[in-house]
């Protein structure tokens, strides 16, 4: 059998490397808590920043995100709407899988800067307050969903975290 992880053929991500899970988790199903989430993505981070340092560890996590916003975009948003809707429909998923709560702050008339929050963090929401901007996931799904979206590059910076001592997570998203 081949092992979707570490295939020599195609290490690239796609949607339906997520399998069924309907099928294979029958009694369990989709459901899990927020801190078997933060495990895996916790140990990971520590593991990498192990190997390569905080500052490749933190640009991997956010490369990650951004392939992740990609095939999110493409799995579940209309690239085709007009950016209200397209917000919208962005907010509804976001609640609907408990992502988080969006909410769009500020938009330039030309989309060159978007404002947006994101309340109710899988990421860091309930963490104690550690001085640190850890949302580089975040940052890069962002950076991601926006690229489908737009066909534009953007570059998403936390401004705020709630690992911050913030109670929410702020992002400026600026096309480059």
């Amino acid at each position: 059998m081949v092992n979707i992880f570490r295939s020599a053929n195609d290490k690239k991500f796609s949607w339906e490397k997520l399998g069924n899970i309907k099928e294979g988790r029958p009694d369990l199903g989709d459901h899990l808590p927020v801190e078997v989430y933060r495990q895996l993505e916790f140990s990971l981070i520590e593991a990498l920043t192990k190997r390569y340092g905080a500052e490749t560890s933190n640009a991997i996590f956010k490369e990650a995100g951004a392939i992740a916003g990609i095939e999110f975009t493409k799995k579940h948003l209309n690239t085709n709407a007009s950016f209200k809707d397209f917000m919208t429909d962005l907010y509804k998923i976001l609640y609907k899988l408990r992502i988080g709560i969006l909410n769009v702050e500020h938009v330039e008339a030309d989309f060159s800067e978007i404002i947006v929050t994101l309340a109710d963090d899988l990421d860091c929401s309930g963490l104690p307050p550690n001085n640190e901007m850890i949302c580089d996931y975040d940052e890069g799904f962002l950076e991601g969903i926006l690229l489908q979206y737009t066909g534009d590059k953007y570059e998403v910076t936390e401004i705020n975290c709630w690992a911050n001592g913030d109670r929410i997570c702020r992002f400026r998203c600026r096309k480059i």
